[in-house]
């Protein structure tokens, strides 16, 4: 990599408004195998594609997850999600614990819950065609991946037998789509990021239906945001589900995790 050809591009992606231009400069190099496909992939990103739609992939808990254009990209806060799932399911002992991963988007959670667990019954579930092909692609032999709305494609066998769901449900209200990033609102389907009128819409057809699916002492797990929190907790109990809130020390993120009594 020529320091020239590095600061030309770094430069370009700098006007462009992209914060970390150094670092995407040195992405974006590295993965381009010819300088027309470098210039097409500087000038993508420069237009407002997320630089993982540009690259194809984005990194989340040490995996390189494909990410194919019009797929929500896994966000590295969720990590803390799945951290907390694998923690709190090691502790649960089972040998071969059964995931759902609803909304599952790239498959991005239950593929890197798998990988902390050293292996899981994972079944991934959308509602969007191409996330669905996305997380095929990386899901591959080591779960299925349903197309349909939340659990209607999910087979009925697994009913009562759930002992993680994790749950990556749309929590934007409606009202504050259109205040979201360009690259999130522009290139990422509305149906990953609309949480409707009050953002918890989907969240409550998830606790509403959770306890059918979770086995005795399964787990529901979700993000939400801050101010979200007391209703989302509400939400939960009401469903039958024990509630809980965790908070990283560093990273910005709020997850909620319901327990099916058992």
């Amino acid at each position: 990599m020529s320091s020239s050809l590095f600061a030309s591009v770094a430069a370009r992606l700098r006007a462009a408004g992209c914060v970390f231009a150094e670092d995407e400069a040195r992405l974006l190099l590295d993965a381009a195998r010819t300088p027309d496909e470098l210039s097409a992939m500087v000038e993508r990103r420069a237009a407002g594609l997320p630089l993982e739609h540009v690259l194809g992939w984005a990194e989340f808990a040490g995996l390189r997850v494909a990410v194919e254009p019009g797929v929500f990209v896994p966000r590295r806060r969720t990590e803390f999600l799945v951290e907390q799932a694998a923690a709190r399911a090691r502790r649960g002992g089972a040998d071969r614990p059964v995931v759902v991963d609803l909304c599952c988007g790239t498959g991005a959670l239950g593929l890197a819950l798998a990988a902390s667990l050293d292996g899981c019954e994972l079944h991934a579930a959308d509602i969007e065609a191409a996330a669905v092909r996305c997380a095929r692609r990386n899901v591959g032999a080591s779960g299925r991946v349903y197309e349909g709305d939340l659990y209607e494609p999910l087979p009925a066998t697994l009913k009562g037998r759930v002992d993680v769901l994790l749950a990556n449900v749309p929590y934007v209200p409606t009202g504050e789509v259109g205040l979201l990033p360009a690259e999130a609102r522009d290139h990422e389907p509305r149906v990953a990021l609309d949480g409707g009128a009050d953002g918890l819409e989907v969240l409550r057809r998830v606790a509403g239906e959770a306890p059918e699916w979770l086995a005795p002492g399964g787990l529901l797990l979700f993000e939400t945001s801050e101010r979200q929190v007391p209703e989302a907790v509400a939400v939960v109990s009401g469903g039958g589900l024990s509630a809980e809130v965790a908070r990283p020390d560093e990273a910005y993120a709020t997850v909620v995790i319901g327990t099916r009594p058992g």
